[in-house]
């Protein structure tokens, strides 16, 4: 042994890995992690708890790591609470610790442990209660201050993260040796078999273990196997990969850290995917957690898991320290001593809690049966334990590290994830899997409480040969190495009962006291237990800290470890980063965008654009001399109503019905009547939600007898296809209808104004008669345009003027809006955005979004008479209520202002002259408003109170947000042509 570095271990030491840490330089190898190259540099102080800010070392060797969080990298790529214990080295990694100040070795914020009489459990609920007037002065920011360990950079997170889908026949989850087994056995039977290990070097405890595999050592069986599974095509490996969460119908989230290991990703590659794994059969082989023990001050840095101290040992050739010391409760934790000492590493000591526990024979080790430790001592780590033996002598012996282990955990959670509950297991003194399993998964290996290698390997085969006979599929006979097979022999030691404080949750600071005082003041459910104390609620979900506190909570209330329970085991399984979660949705790609097909028609005109919905839209077009937008808008508006305006509305959902009882299906899912509608006919249509609220409106044409396009708002595309979808299917199986979206499929161009007629007479083909008297308003028909191009003509108004719609297969709709602007060049056609077209269907009293917010009826709108009651149809009923049917209900209303210079705003209350401007006053509000070029005047769209009643009345709207209060009169929402004459000119 040279310095703390062993011999052997699966490290590649013909190449050296420089780092840094807390600014200082260390060296490693590739196959470390952090906490091995800290470790072997002689380093046990990496951190500090989060409440008292005690000096916390290494723990564990795995992810269930509480103490060894550090920040990796700087700059936009740092990455705070990263557990050393996983983090593979790098050449040039650069690592700092975390909730500290100035430096880890000397934090004043330590003073908080001198203060812990006052912290305890609960303090919180009790300290910040009183005065209420300090709440937001000084308490909230102080926690705030306080709250989370490690610090964002505050910047851009310069890499990628990306998401995907798998599937596959079988899941295998871990790969120790039963999951190494299962897949061998899936593989060679040929299904799709998925091996998923959160580890970068597949093989498990295999890989921390000193024991043979037939004539091989763990670790050689565990890469030949690996090897193996390679060599099939059949058979994905994915290191490095964590299986987070077990979600509903055989659905897994999985996520890969694909360029962690690494100090840039590489050009074009995520640095973490989140896959979304879909399989016919899951196979858990998570393995198990070791579990300490508590006694008085046995967090100090030095102190750590037995099964870590081997896999240190075994692993990565690192000795824990120069005497090591073993306080264990089974025969796993002698194991270490041996490994250890076989190493050349002095063990000092083995002290076994059971009075019955065999000699492991280590020369120069005390053996001391039934003995305890009872407390420890060293200011910045491990200096000595104090020890009493089972004759009640107690004693120091000199140690630099304590190796502790209380048994083994098996790794049940995502047997959880969909509420199933472990039970418990006297042998093991553990939770195990229970029968409520999600769908599909078994569990085998260590997962199972099949603790032995050689029963693991057994498992493993067993439940993929089920597996694949569910599947349909024979198993090949089993090739099982000879392996270890050791009974379980664990005598129960959860504390040590003491005078100091015993630690359960190292990275909280909750001790065996805090327990008990939770259940002094009632506070004994195991959830409340939880809450109350901040036990488990760290960034480890409390894999080691929470057994022994229900096992100390059961011994208060009298009650059996199974009867006490457990807490809910929740995804994700380990912390996962936002920036998984989000993966690409983020900065312009934060949500789809979708372009019009006349999009980049626009982009060379000069459009400025608006996002609506998914979409972005020509918002205006401005031309060289308008200053102002509103200028431009209004230009737009006049030429609209003055000769013909062009604009793309491809956006509007589009959706296509089919089949024998189309019009039936249609009928039913309108509040108005559609069954009766004419061929070649267009209705204009309000869908009701089920509980008689306003969904939706648009239009449905019938194109046959047997087909309809409906058309919905922009916004409700995609919800008004789940509702239509949900009905065929659950509501109605039995009609003949199917149903598909063609928003995407079809290009629509609004053609509105006086002149619109003209201008598509000359792009519509001969033979298609587009009179007045052929095709008045509300019509529709399949045509040609252009010299036999297919297309669809609407005569619909938004806009209150003589307008259609024409849609054509999308590829087409840049070369139409351009032939449209040729051949309308002397009829002064115009192309219009969303703006103007705002502006247009508010002056015509047209609701869109914001009057159809969701807290609207038709009867709000003016169109309660709408709502057939000759038929049956989604909401009809609901919307009969009498609360929606006051009297003195809202009323869709229009808005001037009676003062044109001033300016009325959408979301602007309304109020009687002279009322305070308070809730209670409150008549209504503004939901759309603009300035109308047409009549020269703010007007707008509201909704108020008796509203039909007031007409020709004078309120006030008033927005305080923007300290405006305008004088308006109550007039009709139609300011524009009443009658209709103009849409039917």
């Amino acid at each position: 042994m040279s310095g703390y570095r062993l011999q052997g271990g699966q490290i590649d030491r013909t190449r050296t890995l420089p780092f840094r840490f807390d600014g200082r330089s260390h060296s490693g190898h590739p196959g470390d992690t952090l906490a091995s190259a800290l470790l072997a540099n002689g380093v046990r102080l990496m951190g500090r708890s989060f409440k008292y800010h005690r000096p916390r070392g290494v723990l564990t060797a795995g992810s269930e790591e509480p103490n060894a969080l550090v920040t990796l990298r700087s700059g936009a790529r740092a990455e705070p609470n990263t557990r050393a214990t996983v983090a593979e080295l790098f050449d040039g990694l650069e690592a700092t610790s975390q909730n500290r100040w100035p430096s880890l070795a000397f934090d004043a914020m330590g003073v908080n442990d001198w203060l812990a009489p006052f912290l305890s459990a609960g303090f919180y609920y009790k300290t910040f209660m009183w005065p209420a007037a300090f709440w937001e002065r000084v308490y909230e920011p102080i926690i705030r201050r306080a709250a989370g360990l490690g610090a964002l950079s505050g910047q851009d997170d310069p890499d990628d993260y990306d998401k995907g889908f798998l599937h596959c026949d079988l899941l295998v989850i871990g790969a120790g040796p039963a999951g190494l087994s299962a897949a061998l056995t899936a593989g060679r039977a040929g299904a799709r078999v998925i091996l998923a290990d959160e580890d970068f070097r597949m093989g498990g405890r295999l890989n921390a273990e000193s024991f043979a595999l037939g004539e091989m050592r763990g670790a050689e069986w565990a890469a030949q196997a690996v090897a193996e599974l390679a060599s099939l095509d059949n058979v994905r490996l994915m290191p490095r990969t964590t299986v987070i969460g077990a979600f509903d119908h055989g659905v897994y989230g999985a996520v890969e850290r694909v360029a962690d290991h690494l100090p840039i990703p590489p050009e074009g590659k995520p640095r973490q995917i989140l896959w979304r794994i879909t399989t016919a059969r899951t196979l858990l082989c998570a393995g198990a957690t070791e579990r300490p023990v508590a006694f008085a001050d046995n967090d100090r840095p030095g102190i750590m898991l037995a099964g870590a101290m081997r896999a240190y040992a075994n692993r990565w050739a690192v000795a824990p320290g120069k005497r090591v010391a073993l306080f264990v409760n089974n025969d796993d934790g002698l194991r270490t001593a041996q490994d250890l000492a076989a190493q050349g590493v002095r063990v000092s000591a083995i002290i076994d809690s059971r009075p019955y526990a065999p000699d492991p024979g280590i020369p120069g080790a005390r053996h001391l049966p039934g003995a305890l430790v009872i407390g420890s001592a060293g200011r910045l780590g491990l200096d000595t334990i104090t020890v009493r033996t089972a004759q009640g002598r107690e004693f120091r012996i000199d140690a630099d590290a304590l190796g502790v282990s209380g048994g083994w955990n098996p790794n049940v959670h995502l047997t959880c994830h969909q509420r199933g509950r472990p039970v418990w297991d006297d042998a093991l003194a553990a939770f195990v899997p229970g029968a409520d399993l999600p769908g599909g998964m078994a569990v085998a290996g260590a997962a199972a409480g099949v603790f032995s290698t050689h029963g693991a390997l057994q498992s493993g085969h067993a439940a993929a040969a089920r597996a694949l006979e569910d599947l349909g599929r024979s198993a090949p006979a089993p090739t099982l190495p000879q392996a270890e097979d050791t009974p379980i022999d664990l005598r129960p030691l959860w504390h040590v009962p003491g005078k100091g404080r015993a630690w359960l949750d190292f990275q909280n600071d909750v001790t065996v006291k805090d327990i008990k005082l939770a259940h002094q003041e009632n506070f004994r459910s195991v959830e409340h237990m939880k809450r109350y104390t901040t036990l488990g609620m760290a960034t480890d979900q409390g894999k080691t800290s929470n057994l022994p506190a229900l096992a100390i909570m059961a011994e208060l209330t009298g009650k059996t470890i199974a009867e006490t329970g457990t807490t809910i085991f929740r995804p994700p399984y380990t912390p996962v980063s936002l920036g998984v979660l989000a993966g690409r949705a983020r900065g312009k790609d934060f949500k789809p965008t979708r372009l019009t097909p006349t999009h980049h028609w626009a982009k060379a005109r000069g459009a400025v654009f608006v996002e609506a919905g998914l979409w972005l839209r020509a918002q205006y077009f401005p031309r060289p001399g308008e200053t102002h937008w509103r200028e431009t808008v209004d230009r737009e508006v006049l030429a609209v109503r003055a000769a013909v305006g062009l604009c793309d509305v491809t956006t509007l959902g589009k959706i296509d019905i089919q089949g024998r009882d189309a019009a039936e299906f249609v009928n039913r899912v309108y509040a108005n009547g559609f069954a009766k509608l004419a061929v070649g006919r267009v209705r204009y249509g309000l869908m009701l939600r089920e509980d008689g609220f306003l969904m939706d409106d648009g239009t449905t044409a019938r194109l046959a007898e047997d087909h309809f396009v409906m058309t919905t708002t922009t916004a409700n595309a995609g919800p008004v296809y789940r509702h239509l979808e949900f009905a065929r299917q659950c509501l109605w199986p039995g009609l003949d209808v199917q149903l598909i979206s063609t928003t995407d499929a079809w290009a629509q161009i609004a053609v509105a104004g006086p002149r619109s007629r003209t201008l598509l007479q000359r792009v519509v083909d001969p033979g298609h008669d587009i009179s007045n008297a052929a095709f008045p308003f509300m019509a529709c028909a399949e045509i040609t345009i252009c010299g036999g191009l297919r297309a669809r003509l609407f005569r619909i108004s938004f806009s209150g003027e003589l307008a259609y719609e024409i849609a054509v297969p999308a590829r087409y709709g840049h070369a139409l809006m351009e032939r449209l602007m040729e051949k309308g060049a002397d009829l002064g056609v115009t192309p219009y955005g969303t703006e103007a077209l705002g502006v247009l269907r508010i002056e015509k009293g047209h609701a869109t979004a914001n009057e159809l917010n969701g807290q609207t009826t038709a009867r709000d709108l003016g169109m309660g008479r709408m709502v057939s009651d000759k038929k049956d149809s989604i909401g009809a009923v609901l919307s009969r209520r009498e609360g929606m049917n006051r009297e003195d209900g809202l009323h869709l209303v229009g808005l001037r202002a009676l003062n044109t210079g001033s300016r009325l705003a959408a979301g602007s209350h309304l109020l009687e002259r002279g009322a305070d401007a308070v809730a209670a006053n409150d008549l209504g509000w503004v939901t759309s408003a603009c300035w109308s070029p047409h009549l020269e005047a703010p007007i707008a769209l509201a909704f108020l109170k008796s509203g039909a009643a007031r007409m020709g009345e004078t309120v006030r709207a008033v927005n305080l947000l923007s300290g405006q209060d305008t004088a308006v009169e109550i007039v009709s929402p139609h300011f524009i042509d009443p009658e209709g004459e103009r849409l039917r000119a």
